[in-house]
C-alpha cells in the first residue's frame, strides 16, 4: 500500500470519527416516544438513552392495582429505550453507509458500555 493511499485512508478515518462525534452529540438532543396501555403511559427518551419524561393518564392510576401501573410504565420505558437505540443505530448506519464496522455504532457504545 502506498503512502498516499495510507494517508487518504487516515484522512477518511479522521473525517468519519469527527462526523460520528457530531452525530452522537446531535442524537443526545433527539427524542423518541413510546406508550403502553393504549396510550395510558407515555415515555420520552433521548438518543443518549435517558428517560426525559413519563406521562400517566389519571384513569390508569388505581391504588388497588399498582402492579398493572408498574407493568405499563416498565413496558413504555423499555420500548422508548429500544426506539432510542434504533434511532442511533439508523443514524450510525447512514454515516457508515451500511458498513458493519466493529466498535462503531450502537447505543451501548455511545454510553460507554
Amino acid at each position: 500500500m502506498s503512502k498516499k493511499m495510507l494517508g487518504d485512508m487516515m484522512r477518511q478515518a479522521q473525517k468519519l470519527q469527527s462526523e460520528m462525534q457530531k452525530m452522537q452529540e446531535e442524537s443526545k438532543k433527539k427524542t423518541v416516544e413510546a406508550s403502553s396501555g393504549g396510550g395510558m403511559v407515555t415515555v420520552v427518551a433521548t438518543g443518549a438513552g435517558e428517560i426525559v419524561s413519563i406521562k400517566i393518564e389519571k384513569d390508569v392510576v388505581n391504588p388497588e392495582d399498582v402492579d398493572m401501573l408498574q407493568d405499563l410504565i416498565l413496558a413504555a420505558c423499555n420500548e422508548a429505550l429500544r426506539r432510542a437505540q434504533q434511532m442511533v443505530n439508523d443514524e450510525m448506519s447512514k454515516l457508515t453507509m451500511g458498513l458493519n464496522i466493529p466498535g462503531l455504532g450502537g447505543l451501548g457504545n455511545m454510553l460507554g458500555k
